[in-house]
């Protein structure tokens, strides 16, 4: 009696999917170092720091920016809410070139009482 294998009475077929998933492991994996280290220090990064309403036509926020390029300036949009969500004031601050990290204290003048303040965004200006 002779030994025999499985691939032996029905053949085998050479695994070509190993080198096409050797391939998208490598791809994948530098896309994906890439995407994590690319993202993990943005452009512009910001916090809220406070806000107080001191009367019924404004608001005062605190907060602030660290940039990664000091040289680059920054307009960010500030922004008023009422007890009912609506935005009630609105105002551009834009942040000229120098620290990397700024903390700022703005005024947004408001249309009625305002019980919050918030930043909408931040973005890099054209020079």
């Amino acid at each position: 009696m002779t030994d025999f294998s499985m691939a032996d009475r029905y053949g085998q077929r050479p695994a070509r999917w190993k080198g096409l998933a050797i391939g998208l492991l490598v791809v994948g994996g530098s896309w994906l170092t890439w995407a994590g280290l690319h993202h993990s220090k943005p452009e512009i990064s910001i916090t809220l720091i406070s806000f107080e309403s001191k009367n019924q036509s404004s608001i005062d926020i605190r907060y602030s920016v660290d940039r990664r390029n000091p040289g680059a300036t920054i307009s960010c949009t500030l922004i008023a809410h009422d007890i009912d969500k609506n935005v009630v004031g609105e105002v551009e601050d834009l942040l000229l070139p120098g620290s990397g990290h700024i903390e700022r204290t703005s005024v947004i003048p408001t249309r009625s009482q305002a019980v919050n303040a918030g930043i909408s965004r931040c973005r890099l200006t054209s020079p």
